[in-house]
């Protein structure tokens, strides 16, 4: 009993337990997010620098001449500090060109030199739009780099100025504003809940129009993305509230970025607790994200299997407001789609299902999934077939004696010793745990099920396992073969073997037979 509790308490640490304790069996795997998490990061970063594309810098001289000298930084600072308006724009001009350059830009240099305030008192010159076009710029380009460099913006007090000019009436310094907040927000929660307290979600939702540029528009999204970035701690509750109506206006946007954009806003808030996933149940947007499950882009699918993959790992009230959009009839195009990482993704959705009640289980049986997570099981990537096992002994967990027996009767068993002879030790102890299940929900037809076992290599797979350097492992291995294998050795000496089982004492052949426990 010490054994079984001890080992309950290892796997607390990846999923919660339902059909043992009484609470919610599901799993937020870190691991997994991390990992996805630094994907995401690569295709579309936390911070963005502002770099001209070629042929697009205003001054020829300064962009033509790979030989030119840079310019003299103290020099810099001195003229951006003319009374003379052309010299001073001329001088944050050149500023910006190197603060823009694509291989380590002097960023530590300009802080060093005492630019940055200078650059700051800029963004107030309501009298020269491009001064503060071109000072926003290099600021955003500074706020891009480490967090010791957007703290440096930041403690030069920039954000409330950026703040200010997103009420500009010029359109190129309200985009660079944004710019710029953007990369401050995307530094991490104490940065993020700063401009929130000064007060930007308001008018930044206010470029959420059709007449905003699609540019414009995509940086937006992308500083929305940021808000709702990070859960230690998670944005404030008021403020997804705030957020969530635009999210729900822009998840039906054409443009693929803004798109991808607003479901990856939804995924960072549905991973930061059941607060937070509630807030986006209750805002009606879970009807509309389901059924891009379907979309023909890789990246929306994924996109979207993750954030009501989160929602799914909340109460089962918060599953099955999920569950009542239908997604469950999406999932055969999911389980067969050619790309594996869909496949997994679909995959541990479905095992945190399969964790839910009798209702939600029999959703699976009914959707006519079982099939293909066993096909899974045994002919997916390794990565897969690790989900899959989840899925599986979370149904031995909270399914029915008739919901386990339908895995049984859909031959689980031979793929399920398969995986025991995988150096995965996790993966190892899912599978004996399923098994160890399904023989004790058995109950008088364990001995047909241990007969599977047999007969598939399986017992002689867990007789090794006793040897397994992993306590848990086992002593797991041990309880198998002590509670449901010994009675049949003795079996065996006496005469009754696997033969006369099949020939009548339960009256089973084969496992495409319906069967029943």
């Amino acid at each position: 009993m010490a054994d079984s509790e001890k080992l309950d308490n290892q796997r607390l640490k990846h999923f919660k337990h339902k059909g043992r304790d009484l609470e919610a069996l599901r799993r937020q795997r870190s691991e997994v997010v991390v990992e996805l998490r630094k994907s995401r990061r690569d295709e579309h970063l936390l911070k963005r620098r502002n770099v001209p594309q070629d042929g697009l810098c205003e001054d020829p001289e300064a962009d033509g001449d790979g030989g030119a000298q840079t310019p003299c930084l103290h020099a810099l600072v001195r003229e951006a500090s003319s009374g003379d308006p052309a010299v001073q724009l001329r001088a944050v001009q050149a500023a910006r060109k190197l603060l823009s350059n694509d291989h380590n830009p002097p960023i530590d240099d300009f802080i060093r030199s005492g630019l940055l305030p200078v650059l700051v008192r800029c963004l107030e010159r309501d009298d020269s739009p491009s001064l503060q076009f071109e000072a926003a710029w290099a600021l955003t380009n500074i706020a891009s780099g480490t967090p010791e460099q957007t703290r440096a913006v930041v403690e030069a007090d920039a954000a409330p100025l950026f703040l200010r000019l997103l009420r500009s009436p010029q359109h190129s310094v309200c985009e660079q504003a944004v710019w710029a907040l953007g990369n401050i927000i995307g530094d991490g929660p104490q940065c993020r809940d700063y401009v929130i307290r000064l007060g930007v979600v308001k008018p930044l939702l206010s470029f959420v129009s059709p007449s905003t540029p699609i540019t414009f528009l995509r940086n937006v999204t992308w500083v929305i993305v940021n808000l709702c970035r990070h859960k230690h701690p998670p944005p404030p509750l008021e403020t997804v509230a705030e957020l969530l109506p635009a999210v729900c206006v822009l998840i039906h946007h054409a443009d693929i970025h803004i798109l991808v954009d607003m479901v990856w806003a939804l995924c960072y808030l549905t991973d930061a607790g059941s607060e937070q996933t509630q807030v986006v149940i209750d805002s009606g947007v879970v009807p509309h994200l389901v059924p891009l499950l379907s979309h023909e882009e890789d990246q929306v699918q994924m996109a979207v299997l993750r954030a009501v993959g989160h929602i799914v790992t909340g109460t089962d009230e918060q599953t099955q407001a999920v569950l009542d959009c239908d997604p469950l009839s999406y999932f055969p195009a999911l389980l067969m789609h050619p790309t594996e990482k869909l496949n997994k993704e679909a995959m541990w959705f479905l095992s945190n299902i399969t964790a839910g009640n009798h209702r939600q289980v029999q959703a699976v049986i009914d959707a006519d999934l079982v099939p293909m997570m066993i096909h899974l099981l045994d002919k997916g990537d390794l990565g897969t077939q690790k989900e899959a096992a989840w899925a599986i002994s979370n149904l031995t967990i909270s399914g029915r004696k008739d919901q386990v027996a339908c895995l049984v009767q859909h031959n689980v068993i031979p793929p399920l010793c398969n995986l025991l002879t995988l150096r995965d030790i996790q993966v190892v102890q899912i599978v004996l745990d399923g098994l160890g299940n399904i023989l004790k929900m058995a109950e008088e037809e364990a001995e047909t099920v241990a007969n599977l076992i047999e007969e598939c290599g399986g017992l002689e797979k867990i007789e090794l396992l006793q040897n397994h350097e992993n306590e848990d492992i086992y002593k797991l291995a041990y309880e198998i073969t002590d509670q449901f294998f010994c009675r049949a050795d003795v079996d065996e000496e006496a005469g009754v073997g696997p033969g006369a089982i099949q020939a009548g004492m339960f009256g089973f052949s084969s496992p495409t037979e319906p069967f029943q426990f």
